[in-house]
């Protein structure tokens, strides 16, 4: 049985959301701040949605940005990802 073919998405696309989770604390915000104005320049910093896990060890932060492409979304992954501070990038 084949897969469904994912849904396509067109560039630009506004309000596109990327949710963070890793280590609870500054560090963690820091580089999410970081990572999203080299590859994501104009995102507001104000609209980044931050959820705490139940015992504090862990947080998310759910980022909206306008996405201007395929390789750009792929670096803000790289880049994310290859900290130890973040467990997982959706």
């Amino acid at each position: 049985m084949s897969q469904p073919d994912a849904p396509k998405i067109e560039f630009p696309c506004e309000n596109y959301p990327i949710k963070v989770m890793g280590d609870a604390g500054d560090e963690l915000h820091a580089l999410v701040m970081r990572v999203f104005n080299e590859h994501a320049p104009g995102f507001d910093p104000e609209k980044i949605r931050l959820k705490d896990s139940s015992k504090g060890s862990f947080q998310s932060l759910t980022v909206l940005i306008t996405a201007t492409g395929v390789e750009q979304l792929e670096a803000l992954h790289k880049d994310l990802q290859s900290s130890p501070l973040v467990k997982m990038v959706l």
